[in-house]
């Protein structure tokens, strides 16, 4: 680390820094587009010192090592962690009552793993700059290739797609639907393009740098000035009423038999009033309550008493955020975080069992090597997964159902449009995120789900972001945050499907593909790098 000088850290902070402004709550997102400019010129000016050590090609005579690009990225990706996933030691401590010490571990930890992506990056970029011919050339043309490439690896092996770069776009309506066809994976690609294109600028000199820095500023304009635009609205047809619980998280002790029933009862009347007078035709409508930290176990008989009334009275189907029950392979009894189904008659349709559970949320990984498992598990749960991506008839309009922390993949999302849904619903319980930047960076993410598949999204949350978002990725509708209240949300079942939805992630998996190829091919032929060409 001694050889890296204190201005490759400094441009690697830098760049953490804008990276951290681009997403909710600050939301600066046009900055996106030089966000990884200090990271990618750090990079690739490499040691610097004294005397003239680069080409003019603007190519480093002096390049970092595989293992210090590695170092830089690192860096940079532990500090932007840790200015947008903050939120996890708040989530532990408070919420998941674990001490000071164990959730500062946790989010220490976490961010120290996340990192290695950022690391990854650097380390490929540099790694195609060195022994290069063709100058930085290669390294810039490959860097939106090796995001694009890393992004998903970070979804796919990983299992944590939070706040990718392109997620950063989702108002910006004509650049946006680019993820129709790529997901949102092809905005971050052109994202990272229009930052290798500055970069390539600097390295530049003369008269050629102005025009390449003119051109990169004309493009960023180009693309960015798509947040003015306003496409006409789409035309709801149908009606469903969003509850907002704001059930507060209790220990289950303060779960009384009078508790739980005047809780109910609350919910319910709160439904019944938001239900719209109907007209002759008096069709079904369509109640969602959200994932909530309330014990409504389905197999709870009060509860599906207090259910079938609500649906009967009301003519209505229900979607309920709910807790069912299932046993293991070998027996054991295990708890499942469920969407439960039914039609005006009040009778089960049947369940939605949620899938991608949380880490540290709905199971503890590592539960024997980590000696806090075993009181986190007791606190936050430790649930079972569900199997199967359902679609349910809801009035003939078919929806796909996901919980809480489901929508931040792009790809199972998608496979809800995939089985038929055509509108997407999102229960959800940020409550655990408290007052920070979480709840809008989930919020932005969900928004992205349903500009890919062009579907409208009906967004259920227990105390806020409770909305009705249209197939572009618009908040149409919103309910106000930390109110017990409902939403009257407007939509319309969609029924052509985007080219993503119908192939998925394509384009990422080419640029995997092309990653594995350029590393493949500068192992195997090597050329020598410019310090080693230069006569002794």
């Amino acid at each position: 680390m001694r050889n890296i000088p204190s201005r490759a850290w400094v441009l690697s902070l830098i760049s953490a820094g804008l990276q951290v402004l681009v997403f909710p709550k600050a939301n600066f997102y046009f900055l996106c587009w030089v966000a990884m400019v200090p990271l990618l010129y750090a990079l690739l000016r490499g040691r610097g010192g004294e005397g003239e050590l680069f080409d003019s090609e603007g190519r480093s005579l002096r390049p970092f090592t595989v293992w210090q690009g590695f170092l830089i990225g690192w860096v940079c990706g532990i500090v932007w962690y840790s200015g947008t996933c903050y939120w996890i030691y708040p989530v532990m401590n408070v919420y998941g009552r674990l001490p000071g010490i164990a959730a500062t571990l946790i989010t220490v930890a976490f961010c120290l793993f996340m990192g290695l992506n950022h690391g990854a990056f650097g380390a490929l970029v540099v790694l195609m700059a060195r022994r290069s011919t063709l100058g930085n050339r290669r390294p810039l043309l490959l860097a939106p290739v090796f995001w694009t490439a890393i992004e998903l690896f970070r979804d796919r092996v990983i299992g944590d797609p939070w706040n990718l770069l392109g997620n950063a776009q989702v108002d910006n309506i004509p650049f946006a639907r680019i993820a129709q066809i790529t997901g949102v994976y092809g905005l971050s690609f052109a994202v990272m393009l229009v930052n290798s294109a500055f970069v390539a600028a600097l390295l530049l000199y003369g008269r050629r740098r102005t025009n390449l820095l003119v051109s990169a500023t004309a493009a960023a304009i180009a693309l960015q000035i798509g947040v003015f635009a306003q496409p006409a609205p789409f035309i709801p047809t149908q009606q469903a009423v969003l509850v907002q619980g704001n059930v507060p998280l209790l220990d289950p002790s303060e779960w009384t038999p009078r508790y739980f029933d005047q809780m109910t009862a609350d919910l319910v009347q709160l439904s019944v009033k938001a239900v719209p007078p109907r007209g002759t035709a008096n069709s079904p409508g369509l109640i969602i309550w959200p994932e909530s930290p309330a014990p409504f176990f389905i197999s709870d008989p009060r509860l599906h008493q207090w259910l079938m009334a609500l649906a009967q009275d009301t003519n209505s189907y229900l979607v309920i955020g709910s807790v069912g029950e299932t046993t293991d392979a070998a027996g054991q009894h295990m708890l499942l975080n469920s969407a439960l189904v039914m039609d005006p008659r009040g009778n089960t349709l049947g369940r939605y069992d949620k899938i991608h559970l949380v880490p540290f949320g709905e199971y503890v990984p590592l539960q024997n090597l980590l000696s806090f498992a075993n009181k986190l598990t007791r606190e936050v749960g430790d649930y079972a997964r569900g199997t199967e991506r359902k679609v349910f008839d809801l009035n003939g309009a078919r929806g796909g159902i996901f919980i809480c922390y489901e929508s931040i993949f792009p790809n199972e999302v998608r496979e809800f449009t995939a089985n038929g849904a055509q509108v997407l619903i999102n229960i959800s319980d940020d409550l655990w995120y408290g007052e920070t930047s979480a709840p809008a960076q989930h919020l932005q993410m969900s928004r992205m789900r349903a500009m890919e598949n062009q579907r409208w999204l009906l967004l259920a949350t227990n105390n806020g972001t409770t909305s009705a978002i249209d197939p572009f990725g618009r908040v149409v509708e919103s309910a106000p945050r930390n109110l017990r209240t409902t939403l009257v949300a407007h939509f319309a079942p969609q029924m052509e499907s985007t080219f993503y939805s119908r192939n998925g992630d394509i384009f990422a998996w080419a640029c995997v593909v092309i990653s594995c190829l350029a590393v493949f091919v500068r192992w195997r032929y090597r050329a020598p790098t410019m310090i080693e060409a230069r006569p002794a």
